[in-house]
């Protein structure tokens, strides 16, 4: 079971927003050497919903080969459609990811049943280990726990990613579904508490920007150190927030680039950072120690 801080791992792109390999290479390699438990490669911070299948492909085969079975890399592999769902499950697999991360179909608003089908269906054609993951504030789509519940019974299916920021409903799901089923959390302001009501680590935006100390956040919190995790986690803080002023990768990807570890580019529709929120990111960053 994979556990800790695992980093949805931003993909770095030139000015042109192509995607910037080097680079990618060098960030997994940093991570590694940062502690990061796992790589979430191409998933919502990564930019999936405009990466083509073969650049999927690419970025993922690009970190597990760059990782070497030093770090485990979890694959981004969901969409609105099932049928695409699976072709980049088994994109994923192929690429030598570790596990699929699979996000609800979003757009398509479908039932708690059609819920349960699409991801029976992808289990069915896809032999490896999935993490579901819920974020209906970007999906307009509401896994709910009775159907996590019901879903935790299908082999492979390790977890949840649960990102709704809150902790009472990740709890309800760890009551339900018992300790063989991992709950991450999906929202790093509320990381910590939901680690104390039993959650199994974080998928991680702040992880892009501050490695080492979200590592050491974890490790305290997963290993019972509530007074040294507390204090991490408060220097954190503001980078929690202010990771979010505009759409996620927004400003992180701003910050990675402050850092010298990338190029500002990001890919259309969204934009580089607004002017008027760097001050707030750099404020954020000082606050963590960050350089």
């Amino acid at each position: 079971m994979f556990k800790g801080s695992m980093v949805a791992i931003v993909t770095p792109m030139h000015n042109d927003g192509s995607i910037d390999k080097k680079a990618l290479q060098e960030l997994t390699e940093w991570h590694i050497g940062a502690g990061t438990d796992a790589i979430i490669a191409a998933g919502t911070t990564g930019e999936s919903a405009t990466l083509e299948p073969d650049e999927q492909f690419e970025v993922i085969s690009l970190i597990v080969r760059q990782a070497a079975g030093r770090i485990p890399v979890i694959a981004g592999s969901g969409t609105n459609s099932t049928r695409t769902t699976i072709r980049l499950s088994e994109n994923a697999r192929r690429a030598g990811a570790d596990a699929c991360l699979i996000v609800t179909p979003y757009y398509n608003k479908p039932t708690q049943n059609g819920l349960y089908a699409h991801y029976e269906m992808v289990m069915k054609q896809v032999d490896m280990p999935v993490i579901l993951y819920n974020v209906p504030g970007r999906t307009a789509c509401d896994l709910l726990p009775e159907t996590v519940e019901r879903l935790s019974q299908i082999k492979n299916i390790l977890g949840i990613k649960e990102a709704t920021g809150k902790v009472e409903r990740a709890a309800e799901i760890i009551r339900r579904c018992g300790n063989t089923f991992a709950v991450y959390s999906g929202d790093d302001a509320t990381a910590l508490d939901l680690m104390l009501a039993g959650a199994q680590g974080v998928i991680s935006v702040t992880a892009n920007v501050a490695p080492q100390k979200m590592h050491a956040m974890c490790t305290a919190a997963l290993g019972g150190n509530m007074t040294l995790a507390a204090q991490i986690n408060d220097e954190l803080m503001l980078l929690h927030k202010n990771l979010f002023l505009e759409s996620n990768p927004i400003p992180a990807k701003w910050a990675l680039a402050e850092m010298g570890k990338i190029q500002a580019g990001i890919r259309m529709p969204l934009l580089p950072l607004d002017s008027q929120y760097h001050q707030d990111v750099k404020k954020a960053m000082q606050n963590a120690g960050v350089k």
